[in-house]
């Protein structure tokens, strides 16, 4: 398994606009999914180990978030013709088994990866109410094999701070997982 880092967008880029279908085809808007404090974008997949380490705690996150006033969306941008196990009629499924409360979206022309800069699943990123994002890279420090605990704990600390309209800290670690597997 590939162990790559975020890019770690530059903090203050904007939300961009963006529509993808979810895996049964029908199409969502990111920002419809802003709430109040703002938005949480995520790039995942249904086979990465890093992924399926956290993968039924992202129900329980985006509760959480909700509860801050923060939406959540997740984006599967792998190539799912070299990767077939995530493609979007599987993605359907993997929300389902992991109780998925949030879109589950597919980025075909791999364009969405590229404008978040994304680099690996899982990827997270963090937009205030403004629309600006104000953390990117992991959502803790549990990895597979390793003894951390998943909790969420750099990604909630940054998202209970936006909600108490609070500055985030800077100091942000890089999300670590499998590379995005890119179309040729």
């Amino acid at each position: 398994m590939a162990r790559t880092p975020s890019n770690m967008l530059p903090l203050g880029t904007v939300l961009p606009e963006v529509s993808l279908p979810d895996g049964a085809g029908d199409l969502y808007n990111i920002h419809d999914s802003v709430k109040s404090n703002g938005l949480l974008v995520m790039f995942i997949c249904n086979h990465c180990p890093f992924v399926l380490h956290i993968a039924d705690f992202l129900g329980p996150l985006a509760r959480e978030l909700s509860g801050l006033g923060i939406g959540t969306v997740a984006i599967s941008s792998n190539d799912a013709v070299h990767y077939p196990d995530d493609a979007p009629n599987k993605m359907v499924a993997f929300a389902a088994h992991h109780n998925f409360n949030f879109p589950y979206l597919y980025d075909e022309s791999q364009q969405v990866a590229k404008a978040f800069d994304a680099a690996c699943t899982p990827d997270f990123y963090l937009f205030d109410n403004g629309l600006e994002l104000a953390y990117r890279g992991q959502m803790d420090d549990a990895r597979p094999g390793a003894d951390a605990p998943v909790n969420g704990r750099d990604l909630l600390t940054a998202a209970r701070a936006l909600a108490a309209g609070e500055m985030v800290s800077s100091n942000q670690k890089p999300s670590l997982g499998c590379n995005i597997k890119w179309k040729d």
